[in-house]
């Protein structure tokens, strides 16, 4: 295909670099600005500063997830790595807070997988910190760990919780298949009861 001389003049224009004036700069400088402060936004949420999980806001710049809910609607357990390292966090949705848990912070285990019972005072998980997974069990009023698995030959993983705390399921792959085990925690155990009792 052969140009002719117009089209050639015609190219030249579309193709001649005009300078900017200021009016034509400003929305180019807008948008440099914007594109700024966007950066600015994404890279302090990004920073290395860590939330404490004692903030009332359930949800954060970091991640949050594998929520769960007690039986009667009021606590929802997560895991969070708001501190730098994930652990379990416990929000009370009536009073809009997080709830501190001591003991259960453990900065040389990874909690995952939580579980809770009618009124989330037993908190059933999943901890790695010798590089195995144990399922643990936190008792929100005595502020103590059980390990529940300990010396369970095999590998285990999701763990649920009965709604009075006495029942244990969880999957196991002590036969190189996961199977389901339920763990009685015996009758002794106080239960956790609607009206406390």
């Amino acid at each position: 295909m052969k140009l002719t001389s117009s089209d050639r003049q015609q190219n030249r224009r579309l193709w001649r670099l005009r300078p900017l004036t200021p009016r034509r700069y400003a929305p180019l400088a807008a948008f440099k600005h914007l594109l700024t402060a966007i950066a600015i936004a994404t890279l302090s949420a990004c920073s290395s500063t860590n939330t404490p999980l004692t903030s009332s806001a359930l949800n954060s710049p970091f991640s949050d997830s594998q929520p769960a809910l007690s039986g009667n609607g009021r606590y929802l357990a997560f895991v969070s790595n708001r501190g730098g390292s994930s652990k379990i966090a416990l929000y009370d949705l009536r009073a809009k807070r997080l709830v501190e848990l001591p003991s259960l912070d453990r900065g040389d285990a990874i909690a995952e997988t939580p579980s809770l019972s009618y009124t989330g005072r037993y908190i059933v998980y999943v901890a790695s910190d010798r590089g195995r997974p144990e399922i643990e069990l936190y008792d929100r009023i005595s502020r103590r760990i059980q390990v529940l698995t300990n010396g369970y030959r095999g590998w285990v993983r999701n763990p649920n919780i009965s709604a009075d705390g006495r029942y244990v399921v969880f999957e196991t792959g002590r036969r190189g298949q996961w199977d389901i085990e339920v763990l009685d925690r015996g009758p002794g155990i106080e239960l956790d009861r609607a009206d406390g009792s």
